[in-house]
């Protein structure tokens, strides 16, 4: 004679049971895995003020040093970081070769349907590196786009590819350009005519260039302002949650902001919009 009451307390429990498996991982699972590790895998692009690994191999930046106060109030000791080109951020991220990515990555309503974002921490312009004087007068990148000879230089996979693509500049003449070095090189060789990155990258290349005959140009007329956040995998979002609390405490504090100023990043454009804006487009 069939149990039926058994029948359905063990159907019950197999539906409980594939519910749990497709539920996001708890915060305090994902958080335990970390601290076992000992750090968090950060994906950066070796982009200062974004994101820097100096020679001896020390990850800095407003980026990863942000990420590493948050994460060490979350116990987790440090964070060990692995440099990628924009485009492979989130693939790496998804395919779990990085736990985060905290490299300049602006949020934007595809990337924010592909990965778990946390609250505004980095925002910025975007901004042309040109000969000194500007001698094409390139202001905006449809102004790139008309001219039938001019090339510019952008990060593979990252928004300034992006914008100049949706401008109208043809692919053949969008140069993927795989660091800042080689970006101002190329400049200066004449390979490019414009180099495309955030006002704070490019200037921080000129300082370091030191070349009189490159000038920045910035901001770049219809381009919008940006702003990234830390992201996490879409199955993270507790874990992601956990990061925004401490993100938000350390906003109201103070302590933010005394991490992302000296890098030239103003605080009050992080803590004056939200993630829920700017996924929305």
């Amino acid at each position: 004679m069939l149990n039926f009451n058994a029948i359905t307390a063990s159907i019950g429990a197999i539906a409980l049971s594939a519910l749990a498996l497709s539920l996001p991982a708890k915060a305090d699972e994902a958080l335990d895995k970390l601290k076992a590790q000992g750090f968090a895998r950060i994906a950066i692009a070796n982009e200062p003020p974004f994101t820097a690994v100096k020679p001896d191999g020390t990850v800095s930046g407003a980026g990863p040093d942000v990420a590493r106060a948050v994460f060490k109030k979350l116990g987790v000791a440090d964070v060990v970081a692995s440099i990628s080109e924009y485009g492979a951020m989130i693939p790496g991220l998804q395919a779990g070769r990085h736990d985060v990515v905290t490299a300049g990555l602006f949020m934007k309503p595809e990337r924010c349907k592909a990965v778990a974002y946390s609250e505004p921490i980095l925002c910025d312009a975007e901004a042309f590196l040109v000969k000194k004087g500007n001698p094409k007068g390139f202001k905006s990148y449809k102004d790139i786009a008309v001219d039938a000879k001019a090339t510019i230089g952008a990060p593979g996979g990252g928004t300034e590819e992006r914008l100049a693509l949706e401008a109208g500049v043809p692919r053949d003449r969008v140069i993927v350009v795989p660091d800042g070095q080689s970006g101002i090189k190329m400049l200066q060789d004449g390979r490019i005519d414009v180099y495309s990155l955030p006002v704070l990258s490019i200037n921080d290349l000129v300082k370091k260039a030191n070349d009189p005959n490159v000038e920045v140009f910035a901001p770049v007329v219809n381009a919008p302002v940006y702003c990234d956040g830390a992201a996490f995998r879409k199955d993270q979002t507790a874990l992601r949650d956990e990061f925004d609390k401490v993100l938000a405490e350390m906003k109201t504090s103070g302590e933010f902001a005394k991490i992302v100023e000296p890098y030239g990043f103003s605080a009050k454009a992080a803590m004056s919009t939200t993630r829920d804006k700017l996924c929305a487009g």
